[in-house]
């Protein structure tokens, strides 16, 4: 197979595509990604995490590139770790479908992000999923909707991601733009048509760089958007089927540099 002509800009997701699965970036992946802003183009972490979980990531490249956040919802300067666009859900909007998705399904416990911090309601602390530990605030339910967010959460402890992403785009897919990256059942809703792809694509605009230059890598259904509008896109081996079926290329897995095995073919 063939590498396509070196692109201007490189937009690879995080976790399950350069991060592995015990939570680390190789040090094969830091030299590609290095190579990369070297030879020219850009880097732009294109992530569903939200900034302040930038900051290992920050570090472990070294401060480069800019990041796409909460699923296109913030651009991040990861030179300076500072926000420099947020893409807000309004709070009529928030209360909206968290009142629609409740009545749904009963077992559905909220979240909402803002560009700094978040707040839960407490049936959304379970087990592994301690919200609290992870720096998050517990309110009742009239203070987790009163303020707009970048995101709003909804978790479910037993329902299978993809069926529960499909009920709840019949429920509100009017309202937010539902999807899901985790692999368990927790929703990931950003403002209408904020995607990982909108976000990329006005980056993109600002800077001249025609979507026919871009190459993106990807794992979840949360990068589908950002896959399908990018001249050249990869999934990873790991990559949930729906990725795969999407992409024009394939790579191996994030715990094999899958990602960094391209850039070393384009960037050499």
């Amino acid at each position: 197979m063939s590498e396509p002509t070196p692109p201007r800009l490189i937009a690879t997701d995080l976790d399950g595509t350069i991060v592995r699965s015990d939570g680390t970036i190789s040090a094969r992946t830091v030299a590609a990604l290095a190579q990369v802003e070297r030879a020219g183009a850009l880097l732009v972490m294109v992530t569903g995490r939200p900034p302040r979980w930038m900051t290992e990531i920050a570090a472990a490249v070294d401060h480069r590139g800019i990041a796409i956040c909460a699923n296109g919802a913030v651009v991040y300067d990861l030179h300076t770790e500072t926000v420099l666009r947020a893409r807000m859900i309004e709070p009529d909007v928030i209360a909206e479908a968290v009142e629609r998705l409740r009545a749904a399904d009963p077992e559905l416990r909220f979240a909402v992000e803002y560009p700094t911090g978040f707040v839960f309601e407490a049936r959304y602390n379970l087990g592994r999923w301690d919200a609290g530990a992870l720096g998050g605030r517990p309110v009742d339910g009239e203070t987790l909707v009163s303020r707009g967010g970048t995101k709003l959460l909804a978790f479910h402890p037993s329902a299978d991601p993809d069926t529960l992403a499909e009920r709840a785009e019949k429920a509100v897919g009017e309202l937010v733009t539902v999807t899901h990256s985790s692999g368990r059942g927790l929703l990931e809703m950003s403002a209408q048509g904020v995607t990982k792809a909108s976000a990329l694509a006005e980056f993109c605009a600002e800077r001249g760089i025609p979507a026919s230059a871009v190459t993106a890598f990807g794992d979840m259904p949360n990068d589908l958007p950002m896959l399908t509008w990018a001249g050249t896109s990869y999934g990873v081996a790991n990559a949930h089927p729906a990725v795969k079926a999407a992409v024009t290329h394939a790579t191996a897995r994030n715990d094999d540099d899958g990602v960094a095995q391209v850039l070393e073919r384009l960037f050499v």
